[in-house]
């Protein structure tokens, strides 16, 4: 079904064009390749899975609270415009939420699918090619996941946030080979994963925390890819590259975290930007969210090497600096093990179900003879 009826406000050109710059690499050393990065390949090989089938998409989902996720954690909550809505208008903006975050995560997605097919096109080595086109696939999975859930369950889209957009731009116009990676591996998957994690943790319907799961399933794997790849790499580089890409980073922690206020939803409740602005500011829950969502970054960009006085200077501005010192490994470990636990409690809900079935029918023969 098109979705171009679904958005909220019409966003713009049907198609985005990205200027592209660099070269395309062909490597013709077939034989060789880093331990780590082969066997991250292979388990990208091993992980993949259907949308389709994994996923209950019977599972009911209302519109008007898709989330289940407590009031308080919308920015306007306590507040007279607050105080004086019915209760459909309440509904309304949890969907209007929703929609909004749930189709920047979509927006997100296709960029990853589109960055990760370039580091497939640029990168040098072929064990990062071979890599990077098991996450090309992942990526579309996600893209297909949050869309079927936008357009099936919410019934409501927004069109890509300005500053997503500017960085996405930025990230692919670059003509470095190992800016996709930077843009999208460690700033854009990092915060996303941050965000998906919050979600997940909080909801109480089962539908999206299902989806959640399986996609930061595959995202724990993304973001240790570009870890391996830049660690590497930027040991290689003089004091004068890495304080550009510092550059780059600081530019990009700003912007993401200055996009995630959600001023489009709000607006279009007739609260003016100023005032939005402003609420937004003051929301406890919004403070807490931004924190949550540098926990994958920050200690990231520390641990490929970009780590310098400007770079530092930032992250203490921004109120995050502890978290350099954060078990990222752990936060991945933690993510598999969720998904392979609903995994499980799923089919052994199943099996019950079958065991049931199977009884009631021994059940209803010996009644019947």
């Amino acid at each position: 079904m098109p979705t171009e009826g679904l958005y909220t406000q019409p966003p713009g050109e049907q198609i985005w064009k990205v200027p592209a710059h660099g070269a395309a690499r062909f490597s013709w050393e077939y034989g060789d390749g880093r331990e780590r990065l082969l066997a991250l390949y292979q388990k990208g090989k091993d992980k993949q899975w259907d949308a389709t089938k994994r996923i209950d998409w019977t599972q009911e989902v209302d519109p008007f609270d898709p989330l289940g996720t407590p009031d308080e954690a919308m920015s306007i909550y306590g507040t007279r415009y607050w105080d004086t809505m019915s209760d459909r208008d309440k509904g309304l903006l949890r969907q209007h939420y929703t929609a909004w975050q749930f189709s920047q995560f979509l927006h997100g997605e296709q960029g990853a699918m589109i960055c990760a097919a370039r580091i497939v096109e640029s990168v040098p080595d072929l064990d990062a090619k071979f890599y990077s086109a098991t996450q090309t696939m992942d990526e579309a999975r996600h893209a297909e996941v949050y869309g079927r859930f936008l357009q099936d369950k919410v019934g409501m889209l927004y069109p890509i946030n300005d500053n997503l957009q500017s960085l996405l731009g930025d990230t692919l116009r670059d003509s470095r080979w190992d800016m996709p990676y930077l843009g999208m591996q460690v700033l854009i998957e990092g915060l996303a994963l941050a965000a998906f994690g919050m979600i997940r943790d909080t909801t109480t319907k089962p539908l999206p925390k299902q989806i959640l799961a399986y996609v930061m399933q595959d995202e724990a794997r993304h973001v240790a890819f570009g870890r391996m790849a830049l660690r590497d790499y930027y040991k290689q580089l003089s004091d004068a590259e890495l304080r550009e890409r510092e550059e780059f980073v600081i530019e990009g922690c700003y912007l993401m975290r200055d996009r995630l206020r959600g001023l489009e939803v709000l607006e279009n409740f007739g609260i003016p930007t100023a005032e939005a602005a402003e609420m937004t500011e003051r929301s406890e829950f919004l403070h807490l969210f931004r924190k949550l969502l540098f926990s994958r970054i920050v200690p990231c960009v520390k641990d490929i090497g970009l780590w310098g006085p400007r770079l530092q200077k930032a992250y203490v501005d921004m109120g995050v600096f502890d978290l350099g010192d954060s078990n990222l490994d752990l936060l991945m470990t933690e993510d598999e093990e969720i998904a392979e636990r609903l995994d499980a409690e799923r089919f052994a809900a199943e099996e019950s179900a079958r065991v049931a079935e199977v009884a009631e029918a021994i059940t209803l023969g010996a009644t019947e003879s």
